[in-house]
């Protein structure tokens, strides 16, 4: 099978296993938004689990991937299943040891990590003190996390991706299931969700456990950390922490600053996240998991020809679904949180807050999709000091337009300044990986964003009327919503199909030919 058909099996399968988990993630947002809405206690929840979630980002989902599946794919391709195997137990015994140390040392220094992230809670009686004590009670998620990470290395470049996919499904349901039974019998009832996300924690690991062992890889201890490969993902490491996790570290500086905010700002950033987030988890994270692979082995070949086509391939089909998918989510701002949020503790007020929020997040939708494709190809060629130059410039970028905005703009400046940072990151890495590599067809690359934009303006006028057939200010309705919001979605990605197709857009050719394959199959 060539690269690009497995980087569209890869990507199909991780995108269908993770649109199920982002809709159970849908359904938990909507569960918390109603029990807790969007004050006090959420501000204090969400400002808690980001910081264990910020580490996950930076050292299990950023660096650690970025830094172990071109090492392992190297090394694998070198020593066989049984050198990949000693290098894959190696790393599992170390990554214990330091992500034990780590939670221990979260947990003992949690008051410390909260003041310095969440000066602002201190100004709210008893807010600090409850963000704390939820601090407390999630760190050890990161330690179960980051061997989920490893986990997912390892299952990645076997080319299975379900089960990593699928994993987070369980992290849902436990925080559903903890928050629905569990709220009721806590003091603080937003506690019973910091339960949910240990339980969670947990079974994420333990379902990976069963299908390394099947693959031939079961995870033990071996204490070598001399192993000459273990200084390499060391080394490759610590840099890909700061050049993979720059925009995660830019939302932990908007939360930062959020907390100086009226109250409710941190938690109309974390809502929109999530809703931002969605079609980065449906698809660019599906992409940049299945190109990753693809890439390091070709490196590892020194098929930098082959490096190039994947690139190219992987960008787009990222700028071919994210394009169009900023749009509609611009669009849908308010209608979404009016269709899934809206109720109980979670007013006409939450839902403006957070809708606005969304629509700057949106403008960059492209930008960080690109960021997460751009990033690993140059630690696919072992070059760790350019992402985080990069990486610095944007921080700086972000800092500096998050204090300029945040007093006209409120939140949404912090939004926006986000999204004008990622900006700044795609077009430096850009640039950066043309003088590396040469050309890599960016007139192609630009062909399919200017042709997936042109698509995009019909869709965007069929969308915007279609939704002006409801009052989104209005509780209920959810029957009528949805069929308006569903309608709305619907017709706008038909209209924007048949347009990249009368484009010849050779992306919808693709999905078009697939699709008849499966068909003429039947």
């Amino acid at each position: 099978m060539s690269e690009k058909k497995q980087i569209v099996k890869a990507a199909g399968i991780l995108g269908f296993a993770t649109i199920l988990s982002r809709i159970l993630g849908m359904v938990r947002d909507m569960v918390v938004s109603r029990l807790f809405g969007a004050g006090m206690a959420t501000d204090a929840f969400f400002g808690a689990f980001m910081i264990p979630n910020l580490l996950r980002r930076f050292f299990a989902e950023g660096a650690l991937t970025a830094a172990f599946v071109p090492i392992f794919s190297e090394w694998r391709e070198k020593h066989g299943d049984a050198g990949a195997r000693e290098l894959a137990n190696v790393c599992f015994t170390l990554l214990t040891i330091v992500m034990a140390g780590i939670t221990l040392f979260g947990i003992i220094f949690s008051p410390l990590i909260v003041h310095l992230f969440f000066p602002g809670f201190s100004a709210v009686p008893g807010k600090l003190e409850l963000t704390i004590t939820l601090n407390r009670l999630l760190f050890p998620y990161i330690f179960f996390i980051s061997l989920v990470a490893l986990c997912m290395g390892i299952l990645n470049t076997l080319r299975h991706f379900f089960t990593p996919a699928i994993s987070t499904v369980f992290l849902n349901l436990a925080m559903i299931g903890s928050a629905l039974l569990l709220h009721s019998h806590f003091e603080v009832p937003i506690v019973s969700l910091a339960i949910g996300v240990l339980i969670g924690g947990l079974l994420q690991l333990l379902l990976q456990l069963p299908v390394l062992w099947r693959k031939g890889y079961p995870l033990r201890l071996n204490f070598n950390f001399a192993h000459p490969a273990l200084k390499r993902i060391t080394l490759l490491m610590a840099p890909a922490i700061f050049g993979v996790g720059v925009y995660y570290l830019n939302i932990t500086v908007s939360n930062i600053l959020a907390s100086l905010l009226p109250q409710g700002s941190v938690s109309y950033l974390y809502y929109a996240q999530r809703l931002f987030e969605f079609p980065q988890g449906v698809f660019v994270v599906a992409v940049a998991q299945a190109v990753l692979p693809s890439m390091s082995r070709q490196a590892a070949l020194e098929d930098f020809s082959g490096v190039k086509d994947s690139l190219n391939f992987g960008l787009r089909l990222t700028l071919f679904v994210t394009i169009p998918a900023a749009f509609g989510l611009m669009l849908c701002a308010i209608p979404l949180f009016s269709l899934l949020f809206m109720g109980g503790a979670f007013t006409f007020k939450e839902v403006n807050g957070a809708g606005v929020a969304l629509f700057y997040y949106a403008l960059g939708l492209s930008f960080v999709a690109l960021i997460r494709v751009l990033a690993p190809a140059f630690y696919a060629l072992k070059d760790t000091r350019t992402p985080v130059l990069t990486a610095l410039a944007a921080f700086f970028v972000n800092l500096l337009l998050s204090l300029l905005l945040m007093g006209p703009m409120l939140h949404a400046g912090l939004a926006l300044a986000t999204t004008l940072a990622a900006a700044v990151n795609m077009l430096l890495l850009l640039w950066f990986l043309r003088r590396r590599l040469g050309p890599f067809g960016g007139r192609a690359i630009l062909v399919t964003a200017g042709k997936a934009f042109l698509a995009s303006l019909p869709m965007a006028l069929l969308v915007s009327w279609v939704l002006t057939l409801a009052d989104w200010s209005l509780p209920g309705e959810r029957l009528s919503k949805g069929i308006i919001l569903g309608s709305a979605v619907t017709g706008g990605i038909l209209l924007f199909f048949m347009m990249t197709l009368l484009l010849r857009c050779p992306e919808a050719e693709h999905v078009a030919a697939t699709f008849r394959r499966k068909i003429l199959r039947k």
